[in-house]
C-alpha cells in the first residue's frame, strides 16, 4: 500500500485531466482529498481504490 500524497497538479496528471476538473471533484467530495491548511491533498492508494471503484460502477472494466 502506498502512502504517497499527491497534490491537485499530480492527481490531475495521473488521471490526465484538467487540475480545475480535480479540484471540483475534491470541493464536491466526489474523489477522496482532505486540506492541509487551503491547499487539496490527495493519498495515492486512495485514489487507486477511487478508480476501480468507478471502472466498476461505470461497467468499463476490462
Amino acid at each position: 500500500m502506498s502512502d504517497e500524497i499527491l497534490t491537485i497538479k499530480e492527481v490531475a496528471e495521473f488521471l490526465k485531466v484538467n487540475e480545475r476538473t480535480v479540484y471540483r471533484l475534491a470541493s464536491a467530495k466526489k474523489i477522496p482529498a482532505f486540506k492541509v491548511g487551503n491547499a487539496w491533498r490527495f493519498k495515492k492508494h486512495d485514489i487507486e481504490t477511487w478508480i476501480a471503484q468507478q471502472t466498476k460502477e461505470t461497467g468499463d472494466e476490462k
